[in-house]
């Protein structure tokens, strides 16, 4: 049997006291099985839940100031680049292929009237984007889908 993937993510999370932060998280709970009559693959099951799938095009030049998602929800960038940075500062940049999840739903604005995340795109395309937004309550904990 090949050796169990580890897959990076972003995790954009809100503590208990209301202050965003971003940490990096693996999908590492792997099962080694068939789908229907395929040859085995590495299948990761993280929740069963209704769930809304959403896409977006974000423009060249687009900027989101504060705010939270709108639903916990898996962001995965299908093409163009863009940034998110929490409320402590953090900042990423996600390509093609790489994926977080937003899971800032509760943040508490901060005196500067920070909340939740600012996003915008980066270069000269525009940033496509889908999203699974998962109709579930947030955790507010990094990492909880390991």
């Amino acid at each position: 049997m090949p050796e169990s993937p580890s897959i990076p993510y972003w995790h954009l999370w809100c503590d208990d006291e209301g202050i965003s932060h971003q940490t990096q998280c693996a999908l590492t709970d792997w099962e080694f099985k068939g789908v229907g009559d395929a040859a085995p693959q590495w299948n990761d099951k993280l929740i069963h839940a209704d769930s809304t799938v959403v896409f977006t095009v974000q423009p060249v030049g687009w900027v989101g100031e504060w705010h939270e998602n709108p639903a916990p929800q898996w962001i995965v960038v299908l093409s163009g680049r863009w940034w998110i940075e929490a409320m402590d500062g953090t900042r990423i940049e996600q390509g093609p292929g790489e994926f977080s999840l937003g899971e800032d739903q509760g943040c508490a604005a901060d005196p500067s009237r920070k909340k939740g995340h600012r996003s915008g795109t980066i270069g000269d395309q525009p940033a496509v984007l889908m999203t699974v937004q998962l109709h579930v309550p947030p955790k507010h904990s990094p990492c909880h889908f390991t």
